[in-house]
């Protein structure tokens, strides 16, 4: 088997765990992705994937880090939540991480609903329903954000077939 046969299967591998991560946590969804067609690009002399689209793709990429980080304290925030909601929102979802598919769901909930009780330095009975519509915002905006980026791989495997194709 050459070489250039083992990169393209190297490349399918890692666009389809890349695909995978937009819904599984602790992989990186699009960088993945990304990855995959650079190999390809590369592997295939950057022939039919020139420099502009793997420019395209490596912007596509970087939004969807943007998106990833924050679209649960976008959520959070759209919901009247605190700075410190936000916060709590941006590190329950780095701590959720660690704790498999139940702590990407749990983590930025529990991190808003503490940082907005923290922040209202209370846990009456207004404090408490306030940051739980804060912890339903931040899940709201995770879910916009896996919306999100699902669209961007979309784009993104898109433009590299028709960039294939239409040499």
């Amino acid at each position: 088997m050459e070489a250039q046969s083992i990169y393209y299967a190297v490349a399918v591998l890692l666009v389809l765990a890349g695909l995978a991560g937009i819904l599984l946590p602790a992989l990186p969804g699009l960088p993945l992705v990304f990855a995959g067609m650079l190999l390809a690009a590369w592997a295939g002399g950057f022939e039919q994937i020139g420099g502009w689209t793997v420019l395209l793709l490596a912007a596509l990429t970087l939004i969807s880090i943007g998106v990833d980080f924050l679209a649960s304290a976008a959520g959070a925030k759209r919901v009247g939540a605190s700075r410190l909601a936000v916060v709590g929102a941006l590190v329950g979802t780095v701590v959720g991480l660690f704790f498999g598919l139940v702590g990407v769901f749990v983590g930025p909930f529990v991190g808003a609903v503490f940082g907005e009780l923290v922040a209202r330095r209370g846990i009456g009975h207004r404090d408490l329903g306030q940051a739980t519509r804060v912890g339903i915002g931040t899940w709201f905006g995770i879910f916009v954000g896996t919306v999100l980026k699902i669209t961007i791989a979309f784009a993104m495997v898109g433009i590299f077939a028709l960039a294939w194709w239409t040499d």
